[in-house]
């Protein structure tokens, strides 16, 4: 049975390299603490704080973290592996590099993110807030975009082969030499007013 927390404070906490598995977190709040290279396996983080804290070099593999708040949190050389991050917001966030592998990011604010040249091939990033979001050199291959807010996101020679887009992210993204397929590439036309025959 998991262990099991409810608004517990943990500001300010001093726990670098802690071990945690399958443990529920509620509401807790984490705010500037130090979990630099923490390791969580199957845990669960609802509403919780993560404002200001160290969570670089850390390990998170079949943890969800879903309606938390990153905001100006350090996540430089950290890996997430079959994560849910559903509904967090990530503001003024050390991102790079950063590591995710098969994580749901649906609803995630990431808006003047700075994931230049990060991979978030075949992440699910629907109905995410990416504006001015710089994704430039990204590799998008296979992800899921449908729904997201993408104005004036920077996507300049991004890979964007497979991946699902609307036409409303296909008219608002700035997509200068971005690399796509030929689906997207008719997906883009229609969504300018052009007429593929």
């Amino acid at each position: 049975m998991s262990e099991s927390e409810v608004d517990e404070d943990y500001r300010d906490a001093v726990l670098p390299g802690a071990e945690w598995e399958k443990r529920t977190f509620v509401r807790c709040d984490f705010t500037d603490a130090d979990l630099r290279g923490l390791v969580t396996r199957g845990c669960t983080f609802d509403q919780c704080d993560f404002s200001g804290a160290d969570l670089g070099e850390s390990r998170h593999t079949s943890s969800a973290f879903r309606s938390c708040t990153f905001n100006r949190t350090g996540l430089g050389s950290s890996a997430w592996t079959g994560c849910s991050l559903l509904g967090s917001s990530f503001l003024d966030c050390r991102l790079r590099p950063i590591t995710v592998r098969d994580c749901d990011l649906s609803l995630a604010s990431l808006g003047g993110a700075k994931l230049k040249g990060v991979d978030l091939s075949g992440l699910r990033l629907r109905e995410a807030n990416l504006t001015e979001a710089d994704l430039r050199e990204t590799n998008l291959r296979d992800a899921d975009l449908s729904g997201a807010r993408l104005l004036d996101a920077r996507l300049s020679d991004a890979d964007l082969r497979g991946a699902r887009i609307d036409a409303n992210g296909l008219r608002q993204a700035r997509l200068t030499g971005a690399l796509v397929d030929l689906d997207t590439a008719i997906a883009y036309a229609a969504a300018h007013g052009l007429v593929v025959q």
